[in-house]
C-alpha cells in the first residue's frame, strides 16, 4: 500500500506538471485528465513495462541536478519577492495560490495542524523497500560502505529538501499548494525549467516505485516467483496503473495523499512496526537477552504508543483537508 500512495502521488504530480508544461509551450489550457493520460499512456506504461529496470540509472543523477536547479530557482524567486512584491508573474497566478502571511507567527507551530507536516515527513519511507536492493548491488557491499552511502545521501535529502520547502513557506505562506510549483505563473519560464525538471525526475523514478507495488501485490496474492512470467507481469501492469492513473485523475489534493500515507503507513513503518519487531525478538532470546535490549523494550513500546497517537491525530488533520 505504502508503494502504491508513492506512485499515486507521482501520477498527481505528474497530471498538474505536464498541464502546466503544455500551457507554457502552447498556451491552450488542458484538463489534468488529459494530461495524465498523455503522459501515462506514451511513456510511464513502456517504462513500467520494462523487465530489466537498470537502462534508468543514469537518469537518476539528472533527477538529482532538476531538484537542485529547482532549489535555485525558488531562491531566486523568493528574494525577487522580497524586493518586489508586487511580482509580474502573480497576475497569473489563481488567487488561491497567490501569497498569504498571518500574524500568528512561531505560535502557528504550537497548532494541531503541525501534525499535518510530521506526517507529511512520514513518506521518506516510500522507497524503504529498495534497501536491501541497494546493498545488495553496492560494490564491495560492507555494512560501514554501505551507512556511509545512506548516511550522505539522507543527508543531502534533508537538506535540499528542507531548503525548498523553507523557500516555498517563505514565498507564499499558507497559500503554499502541496505541489509548490502549482504557486508559480506558467509564463515564468525560470519555474516552467523547473516543471520540466521536476516531470523528468518523477517519469524516471516511477517504474522504480511501480515495480514495487506491482510486486507487493504478486506477494499479497501469494503468486510464485516461478509463476511471474512476462505475460502475468505484464497483465498486473495494464491493471494496477490503470486503477493509480483513475483515481489521480479524480484527486487533486497532494497534500491530503502525503498526510494520510505518513500518518497512517509511514508511522506504523516508522514507529509501531519496528518496535513490535524489537519487543517480539528480545522475547525470543529468552534468556540470551541482555539487560540492556530488556531495558529498550518499554522505550521501544512508547515509540510506537507515540507513533499511534500521531498518526491518529494526522489522520484526523488529513481527513479535514478533503
Amino acid at each position: 500500500m505504502k508503494t502504491c500512495c508513492a506512485v499515486l502521488s507521482y501520477s498527481m504530480i505528474l497530471a498538474d506538471t505536464i498541464r502546466a508544461l503544455f500551457m507554457t509551450a502552447t498556451g491552450m489550457e488542458v484538463t489534468r485528465t488529459v494530461a495524465l493520460l498523455g503522459i501515462t499512456s506514451t511513456t510511464l506504461l513502456p517504462l513500467c513495462l520494462l523487465k530489466n529496470l537498470s537502462s534508468l540509472a543514469p537518469f537518476s543523477l539528472v533527477g538529482v541536478a532538476g531538484m537542485f536547479y529547482t532549489a535555485v530557482a525558488m531562491a531566486i524567486r523568493y528574494f525577487q519577492t522580497a524586493a518586489v512584491p508586487a511580482g509580474k508573474f502573480l497576475v497569473d497566478v489563481a488567487k488561491n495560490y497567490q501569497p498569504q502571511f498571518g500574524e500568528l507567527g512561531a505560535s502557528a507551530a504550537l497548532s494541531p495542524n503541525v501534525f499535518i507536516l510530521i506526517c507529511m515527513l512520514s513518506t521518506a519511507y516510500m522507497a524503504h523497500f529498495n534497501a536491501p536492493k541497494f546493498y545488495n548491488e553496492l560494490k564491495n557491499n560492507t555494512i560501514k560502505r554501505y551507512n556511509t552511502v545512506v548516511g550522505t545521501s539522507f543527508g543531502i535529502s534533508v537538506l535540499l529538501f528542507a531548503l525548498v520547502g523553507s523557500l516555498g513557506f517563505l514565498t507564499f505562506g499558507s497559500a503554499s499548494s502541496g505541489l509548490i510549483l502549482n504557486n508559480y505563473s506558467t509564463k515564468d519560464i525560470l519555474m516552467s525549467l523547473s516543471r520540466v525538471a521536476v516531470a523528468v525526475s518523477i517519469v524516471f523514478s516511477f517504474p522504480l516505485a511501480f515495480v514495487g507495488a506491482r510486486d507487493g501485490w504478486l506477494d499479497l496474492l501469494k503468486v510464485p516467483s516461478e509463476k511471474r512470467s512476462n505475460a502475468l507481469l505484464n497483465k498486473a501492469t495494464f491493471a494496477i496503473l490503470s486503477v493509480i492513473t483513475l483515481i489521480a485523475t479524480q484527486l487533486k489534493e497532494l497534500a491530503f495523499i502525503m498526510s494520510f500515507a505518513g500518518a497512517t503507513l509511514g508511522n506504523a513503518l516508522i514507529y509501531i512496526y519496528p518496535a513490535l519487531m524489537f519487543k517480539s525478538a528480545v522475547k525470543k532470546m529468552g534468556e540470551k537477552a541482555s539487560k540492556g535490549l530488556r531495558r529498550e523494550v518499554p522505550f521501544a513500546l512508547f515509540s510506537a504508543l507515540l507513533g499511534l497517537v500521531m498518526g491518529s491525530i494526522g489522520t484526523k488533520m488529513a481527513l479535514g483537508m478533503l
